[in-house]
């Protein structure tokens, strides 16, 4: 209650501390997308980047105490794990913080305003044009008025101290949308800023004793080496999952709570609820016939609304394919290798098939890749010349910094914010070839790709009203080079839409790249449509496989 100085072994605790309370509040920080698109997830990368940083500390001897080691280490961490650009802006201040104490012991307030403000410049300097209203400007105005309190009060102490952060980061949250009038169009706050909010409000708590975690959970956070998750999934039943069986009985003066027990007499995580006359059945089992035979046979009643599902076969099949994104896939080129990000199976079949890519890394919007994923190929392919290709905005300052750390190789990164950006690259990449000097390749690539028109069609999360587009919730919106222009009732209204407002004389073809969750005939019929549509322009269908996002469509 009383400390003025922070060593290592309470600055753990604090890390501990901050990376709870974000965690508790990760969803309420993803929600503050701008944009109301149904993969907001800047809550997730802090998270990831911050349980990176814990894990490293983790690696300490317990006996540690040196505040340069154990911020030293929490900054490695975090740099590896840095995800999306507010992940990668939140390593740069933990490490600047770890620089500004690498030479301490243990820190007092008037070090520790030192140290937060070398954090801010470390942050500021990792983007190339910093943008005001944003976690930089949270961070760095908290940091300033910590400076001037303990100008000030020399002889506060650190819960007094963070008390200050905590007002002034807050104040400074709530500013946001005054400066970036996106935000207010919105009707959010900054997404990174309130991350770091919380993380710093998590510390705070811990200073003053209150809990960072919720409904009796352990005191740490819970951390798990890489290759863990598969050993937490094994089902504890040698049968394995089972099946997930629902449906709905129809009949006569049923006796709830006798169908309930039997029922749940034949598995587990029973759910039976209804009236006499229609009684609503979820229970898992690992023989779905069983509850079925019940309902008619025992009871002689009628059923409908059947759903069963392999539990078990869905299991597997998330093993196999997150074994897959993580071990991504590989080819060996000559010369320059490229490795690209990919969100979707299709995608990743015409990047290694078609276009020569040497390494792909899965993920995408919802799922960021992190710095050391970026390592971790640059490390595994055997070429000394590499390209580094996003496909993603909220990805290119994790490649940027695993272009920066990357040893003993020469590595460029092609910005390309989006898929279609990516495979016009690529397109470059293979009219010049892989034998071309690296950084004329690489430039031939960013020329490449500049002349393509990149549109995303997806579901709006929530009303809004941005650059006087109104988005009512669940309509279909369509994105062109990343912003909002357009909101619709249909997927065939609003990629007409888009099409005739983009399709510039220039413009000869068209490709739509389908998602998961759209059946290739469909696909193909709203292409014949558009073919009708526009008799001057050539169309494309290609299965893209990619979350969330119905179709990405390229112009060029």
């Amino acid at each position: 209650m009383h400390r003025s100085e922070c060593d290592g072994f309470l600055y753990r605790w604090l890390v501990a501390a901050g990376l709870a309370w974000l965690e508790y509040n990760k969803e309420t920080v993803n929600q503050l997308n701008v944009f109301p698109v149904p993969d907001g997830d800047t809550g997730t990368n802090m998270l990831l980047t911050m349980r990176k940083a814990y894990d490293e500390v983790s690696r300490l001897e317990k006996n540690e105490s040196h505040i340069g080691v154990v911020a030293g280490a929490v900054a490695r961490g975090a740099l590896m794990g840095a995800r999306g650009n507010s992940g990668v802006i939140l390593s740069q201040l933990l490490a600047g913080f770890a620089k500004g104490v690498e030479n301490l012991h243990a820190f007092n307030v008037q070090q520790f305003a030192h140290a937060c403000g070398v954090a801010t410049q470390y942050a500021y300097r990792a983007v190339v044009n910093p943008v005001e209203g944003t976690i930089l400007t949270v961070s760095r105005e908290a940091y300033e008025a910590v400076q001037s309190h303990v100008d000030a009060r020399p002889d506060s102490t650190l819960r007094q101290t963070f008390e200050v952060l905590i007002d002034h980061a807050k104040l400074s949250l709530a500013n946001t949308p005054n400066l970036l009038p996106v935000l207010k169009d919105a009707g959010v706050v900054d997404s990174g800023g309130a991350g770091f909010v919380s993380i710093m409000e998590g510390m705070l708590r811990f200073l003053e004793g209150k809990p960072v975690v919720a409904n009796g959970d352990s005191e740490k956070p819970k951390t798990a080496e890489v290759g863990d998750w598969q050993d937490a999934l094994v089902p504890e039943d040698e049968e394995g999952y089972g099946y997930d069986v629902q449906f709905l009985i129809h009949g006569d003066n049923l006796d709830v709570l006798r169908i309930r027990a039997d029922i749940d007499a034949m598995g587990w995580s029973t759910l039976v609820v209804g009236d006499p006359q229609l009684v609503k059945v979820h229970v898992h089992v690992h023989n779905p016939a069983e509850p079925i035979n019940y309902a008619i046979a025992t009871l002689g009643a009628e059923i409908d609304d059947i759903v069963v599902e392999n539990m078990q076969l869905q299991y597997k099949q998330y093993v196999k394919s997150r074994v897959e994104r993580e071990q991504g896939h590989s080819q060996p080129v000559e010369g320059v290798a490229v490795i690209a990000v990919s969100p979707g199976d299709g995608l990743t079949e015409l990047f290694v098939k078609d276009l020569s890519v040497a390494y792909v890394i899965g993920g995408g919007q919802t799922m960021n890749p992190s710095t050391e994923d970026f390592v971790a190929a640059i490390n595994a392919i055997d070429n000394t010349d590499v390209i580094l290709l996003p496909n993603n905005k909220n990805i290119i300052m994790a490649a940027q910094q695993a272009a920066a750390i990357a040893s003993n190789k020469q590595v460029r990164v092609v910005p390309s914010k989006t898929i279609p950006q990516g495979i016009g690259a690529l397109v470059g990449y293979l009219s010049e070839g892989s034998s071309t000097p690296l950084d004329r390749l690489s430039e031939s690539m960013r020329e490449a790709m500049s002349g393509v028109t990149t549109l995303e069609l997806t579901y709006a999360t929530r009303t809004v009203n941005i650059n006087e587009v109104e988005v009512q919730e669940g309509q279909v919106i369509g994105l062109v080079d990343g912003k909002l222009q357009l909101a619709g009732e249909s997927i065939e209204q609003v990629v007409i839409q888009l099409i005739e407002t983009y399709s510039h004389p220039n413009k000869e073809l068209v490709t739509l790249y389908f998602g998961a969750d759209v059946q290739e005939e469909v696909a193909k019929s709203l292409v014949n449509t558009l073919t009708e549509q526009f008799e001057d322009l050539g169309f494309e269908l290609v299965k893209g496989g990619q979350p969330l996002y119905p179709y990405l469509i390229s112009i060029e």
